[in-house]
């Protein structure tokens, strides 16, 4: 059973939304077991369950919001280094596109890097000029499909590395896989 966690915090329901569509996409690979948190849900026994973790924030003033820091700065740092290993990626929601959310982005990378987690983004495109490289990212609420797309083949790709990379399931790896990649680079 490859154990995923969809942890995010949302305060327009925007991150929420792209969290749900996260934990779709992780489900359906075959064997994927998916809790969908909010950071006030969750705690550290949510982090010591999960193999692989999709984290996702709103974007502030280009960062994470101060909750999310928080919660991971009231982790018990007995923790500390007790996640090495685990596959992660992560994903943000801001007010318009350029609002910060790939910064964003980069800053909830550094936070699971520094919990020993082995992260990773998305090389294919998920719609036409549109891809995930680190991480997915939305303007608003996510009613496009492009970002419904890149959220639902983000959570998918992080059961399969987590499938393959924790469970040693060499059919699970995405270059295994036969969904459409768009070949539309914007060129």
């Amino acid at each position: 059973m490859t154990k995923i966690l969809v942890l995010y915090h949302s305060s327009t329901d925007n991150t929420k939304q792209m969290a749900q569509f996260i934990a779709e996409g992780a489900g359906q690979l075959t064997g994927a077991e998916v809790r969908l948190r909010s950071i006030e849900e969750a705690n550290h026994e949510d982090l010591d369950w999960c193999e692989g973790m999709a984290l996702g924030s709103p974007t502030h003033y280009g960062c994470v919001s101060w909750q999310m820091k928080q919660w991971w700065d009231e982790q018990p740092i007995e923790n500390w280094g007790m996640r090495d290993g685990k596959i992660g990626c992560v994903f943000s929601s801001a007010g318009a596109w350029g609002g910060g959310q790939e910064w964003t982005c980069m800053s909830l990378l550094s936070i699971l890097i520094n919990y020993g987690f082995l992260v990773f983004g998305l090389t294919d495109y998920t719609g036409e000029r549109f891809s995930a490289h680190y991480g997915a990212i939305a303007a608003g609420p996510p009613e496009e499909d492009r970002p419904q797309q890149a959220c639902r083949r983000l959570g998918l790709r992080l059961a399969e590395w987590t499938s393959t990379m924790i469970h040693g399931n060499p059919n699970s790896h995405p270059l295994n896989q036969n969904y459409e990649r768009f070949q539309d680079l914007g060129e």
